[in-house]
């Protein structure tokens, strides 16, 4: 993009920074001399422009997780794959349709965010793709016109190919919840050589031992250790692991939705079945996941730690959806512009993101600052939450902003009027 299109960029970027509600979602002016209306029109200008593709808006946040993995990540980069859908029933939005029925209406959106294999944090969104009736919007494809609604993993495949093609510094681990226990997608990506980590269900049978088991089965019969504590509803718990090696040989079976298909047999793929159960003091099962990965290079342990993390997609969802941007209250007409704008949301959230991680001293200073600004109380032992840094940055750009487009004699003024004002109350 040109000069002026970046600068504009950079300008939605900032005037995203901050936490709104559902009743106001749209854009933020920031307290310039420049007319809330103007900004409105400009941000129009700019969604509509043909020069701001996907693609284009995806650049700035793939070169976050560039830098990101750089810093944060040791041996591997976390890629956690997911969706949610997207419930809009605003009547000017005329390419929605019935997600999962005909009440659920909306757009579905598909995300992979690169994660830290340390600490778990979120670093950036490397591929979203917003599929609406009448298209696909994908940051890694063509815009595709045939309004085609894919299979989720025939999605996430997709992005995987693309991703592993962006010579990242780390290789990625693509973790995928349970609707990722597809044998013949997990047959692709084992395949591509692509390292993938699954949650699986507990009636698919895997080869153990000679026989086919099922996962669950399977799980009854391993020794498990005890490994570290964890909070599980708010109460300590000790987790314990086991795993053992397994093999997929079953058949895949295509989806049978909207017509009959045979089952599709494959290669056998040799993988580690990892099973973390969560206990109580008399040995009660409070949790239990049943974990499939071709990872051998790394621990048990580790492996049911990078699943818990993926939570941090869902808290990502939560940031766009309520705690943040409320996502979907916004007024744009078509799914096209939603996707820009998203685009321009997460480079908000990468920044949070980036604040909170920074394990710097000046860093840390700046989050005691913002949650001040931001007037938010914390939970104890509780330092930030990035909806409260966001509120506070929004606070601390106006202030910024104002110094800048006012002189001290104009703020002297207003602050002097509205003491009048104050002093009437009091």
């Amino acid at each position: 993009m040109d000069s002026r299109l970046n600068d504009r960029y950079y300008r939605l970027v900032s005037e995203h920074m901050n936490s709104s509600d559902a009743l106001s979602a749209g854009l933020k002016a920031l307290p310039d001399k420049i007319s809330s209306f103007a900004s409105t029109q400009a941000a129009w200008r700019f969604y509509q422009n043909e020069s701001v593709s996907l693609p284009k808006l995806q650049e700035p946040l793939t070169a976050a997780a560039h830098e990101g993995i750089r810093e944060h990540c040791s041996l591997y980069a976390l890629c956690v794959h997911d969706w949610s859908h997207l419930s809009y029933k605003h009547l000017n939005k005329p390419d929605t349709y019935a997600i999962t029925h005909d009440t659920d209406v909306g757009y579905d959106l598909q995300t992979s965010l690169i994660l830290s294999d340390q600490t778990g944090q979120p670093l950036a969104p490397v591929a979203q793709r917003l599929v609406s009736s009448d298209g696909s919007y994908a940051t890694y494809q063509d815009i595709n016109p045939t309004p085609v609604i894919k299979h989720h993993l025939d999605e996430v495949t997709e992005s995987i190919q693309y991703l592993e093609t962006q010579g990242f510094l780390k290789p990625l681990i693509h973790i995928i919840d349970r609707e990722g226990d597809s044998v013949g997608h997990i047959r692709t990506w084992d395949a591509a050589g692509c390292w993938w980590l699954v949650r699986i269900k507990d009636n698919p049978k895997v080869e153990y031992n000679g026989k086919a088991l099922s996962c669950k089965a399977v799980a009854q019969e391993l020794t498990f250790e005890k490994t570290r504590e964890v909070s599980y509803h708010g109460k300590p718990y000790w987790q314990w692991i086991a795993e053992t090696p397994v093999c997929l040989t079953r058949p895949a079976k295509p989806s049978q939705k909207k017509e009959k298909k045979p089952a599709v047999p494959g290669i056998p793929v040799e993988a580690r079945l990892v099973v973390s159960r969560i206990l109580s003091e008399t040995g009660d099962v409070l949790a239990e996941w049943l974990l499939l990965t071709n990872m051998t290079a790394v621990n048990a342990a580790t492996i049911a730690l990078w699943y818990y993390w993926r939570w941090q997609i869902e808290c990502f969802f939560k940031l766009l959806k309520q705690a943040g941007h409320h996502l979907e209250s916004w007024q744009q007409e078509s799914a096209a512009a939603i996707a820009k704008r998203l685009l321009v949301v997460s480079m908000a959230c990468v920044t949070v993101w980036a604040i909170a991680a920074d394990n710097s001293k000046e860093a840390a200073e700046l989050r005691v600052f913002l949650i001040k600004l931001s007037g938010r109380q914390m939970r104890h032992k509780k330092e930030f939450t990035n909806p409260a840094l966001l509120a506070g940055m929004w606070v601390f750009l106006s202030m910024l902003e104002i110094m800048e487009a006012y002189s001290q004699d104009e703020l002297g003024s207003l602050k002097a009027t509205a003491q009048q004002f104050l002093g009437k109350v009091v």
